[in-house]
């Protein structure tokens, strides 16, 4: 018998939890060993390996969250990103990237891929064609993020898988900006599905972690590379981010609430330059981000001030400055600073990256206090 599908919030606070059998606690317990014994078991357990209880316990939730069959925890969200892009990849190879990236991804594709023999593209996204018009022979992967970080570009997910299966090509998309509550690229094609869990699933701004969400095939694939590269996660920490995770659904609801409302508020404010935010009728690409973020449009906005973006932010009273994003307190950044800091200039004015660009990261607090804060900060 087929079991029965729960929501999203119920999965989230159930789905993978172990419970404690020996004290019949609702909570799984920490299982810190890293020695187990090796007779009379399916498999050897060995934190290293990524499948110790609270590793394991982790991912069955994600990949309930995200519709998958399988998955990995990892000790960061790169750490998770350059794995799966290593495991699926060899010398000679070619790669398809958007032109719109997290800033350390960016570094990583640049810096590391071409010593390794791997060529790379980047295309400007908007126009799906873009990618299938830049595939060679070659061509073994194309990867994409949307929302896209900081300017929140939507990326015809859909499409974009539609193309890659026509050629055999394997799909990544970094889902973090959406989190697994808003958007579920599996359901529309996409292969691996990558989180830095850092974020939304992490949630509280004390958590480093990355999660893989994919096929069980592919999860052997990605496995075998990232026993050699060592990324994997501590059972504290695991336990940590199951706690985290038992809240996302309720956290990410209010999240695109006040992301939705801040969003109104700037478009109809004349000290503000422009805004981004896929949920606004007015983003270019509304219509797609509303086809594919079936859940909410994010919790994640940026926009560009008139006046000078530090002299903004410095105003602000119970808005915090951060490098990270998708904690449960709202937060501002200047992505120049921090997260594009290693692009060049040219490279980030490509992008939409100006100096006057702020990353906002919208929290649970109220939605009119906030409003409030950025109101006096604009002066």
């Amino acid at each position: 018998m087929e079991q029965k599908k729960f929501s999203k919030l119920t999965e989230s606070v159930h789905a993978g939890s172990l419970g404690d059998s020996q004290f019949k606690g609702t909570v799984t317990p920490v299982f810190p060993s890293s020695a187990y014994d090796y007779e009379g078991v399916p498999s050897t357990l060995y934190p290293r390996y990524f499948n110790t209880p609270n590793q394991k316990v982790v991912v069955e939730k994600v990949r309930a969250l995200e519709n998958g069959e399988d998955g990995m925890i990892f000790s960061s969200g790169m750490a998770a990103i350059l794995t799966s892009i290593f495991a699926v990849m060899k010398k000679g190879d070619h790669a398809i990237f958007q032109n719109e990236l997290y800033g350390g991804t960016y570094h990583a594709i640049t810096t590391e891929l071409p010593r390794f023999g791997i060529d790379y593209t980047m295309v400007e996204p908007s126009d799906p064609t873009n990618f299938e018009r830049a595939i060679r022979p070659e061509t073994r992967l194309i990867y994409i993020e949307t929302p896209s970080n900081p300017t929140l570009k939507i990326t015809n997910i859909k499409a974009v898988a539609d193309i890659a299966k026509k050629h055999g090509i394997i799909t990544i998309i970094d889902n973090t900006f959406a989190s697994p509550v808003n958007q579920n690229p599996i359901n529309f094609g996409i292969d691996i599905v990558a989180h830095s869990g850092t974020k939304y699933i992490g949630g509280h701004s004390d958590i480093c972690c990355g999660i893989v969400i994919t096929s069980k095939k592919l999860v052997e694939s990605i496995w075998h590379s990232a026993i050699n590269f060592g990324g994997s996660l501590d059972a504290h920490t695991a336990w940590l981010v199951e706690r985290s995770l038992k809240t996302i659904v309720l956290r990410v609801r209010q999240q695109n609430h006040n992301a939705m409302a801040i969003s109104t508020f700037l478009q109809k404010d004349k000290r503000i330059e422009r805004v981004y935010y896929p949920g606004l009728p007015e983003h270019p690409d509304h219509l797609v981000a509303k086809a594919q973020m079936t859940g909410g449009f994010g919790g994640m906005l940026s926009f560009e001030v008139k006046d000078n973006a530090d002299r903004f932010m410095s105003r602000l009273k119970l808005i915090k400055r951060a490098i990270s994003l998708g904690g449960v307190e709202t937060t501002v950044t200047s992505p120049v600073k921090t997260s594009h800091s290693k692009m060049s200039e040219k490279e980030r004015l490509a992008i939409g990256v100006t100096d006057n660009l702020v990353r906002f990261s919208t929290g649970i607090e109220d939605t009119q206090d906030l409003i409030d804060d950025i109101n006096q900060a604009l002066g």
